[in-house]
C-alpha cells in the first residue's frame, strides 16, 4: 500500500523523475521476489519492460515509459500475489 506522503511526493513530481522513481521501486521490488524455475520467464518479462521503460525515457515518450513501468510492476505484483496465496511462483 502506497502512503499518503508517498503519493504527495510523487505528485509534485516531473513526468520523468516520476518514471526514474517507478524504475528505482522496481529495483526495490524486485529484490523480494525470489526467482525460481517457475517464475523465471515472468521475471524476465518484467525487467524486459523495466529497460523498455528507460528506453523510452530516453526517447522523451514518457506515455509509453509510464505505461511499460506499470506493466513491470504489475507482472513483480502478480508474483508476490501468487506466492502469498499459496502459490509456487
Amino acid at each position: 500500500m502506497v502512503s499518503d506522503r508517498k503519493l504527495k511526493n510523487t505528485a509534485a513530481l516531473s513526468d520523468s523523475a516520476r518514471i526514474e522513481s517507478d524504475i528505482n521501486q522496481f529495483y526495490e521490488n524486485v529484490k523480494l521476489v525470489k526467482q525460481t524455475k517457475e517464475n523465471a520467464h515472468v521475471l524476465d518479462l518484467a525487467s524486459r519492460y523495466c529497460e523498455d521503460t528507460k528506453y523510452f525515457l530516453g526517447k522523451k515518450d514518457y506515455v509509453t515509459a509510464f505505461g511499460a513501468i506499470n506493466y513491470a510492476h504489475g507482472l513483480l505484483d502478480t508474483l508476490r500475489f501468487l506466492k502469498e496465496k499459496g502459490g509456487k511462483k
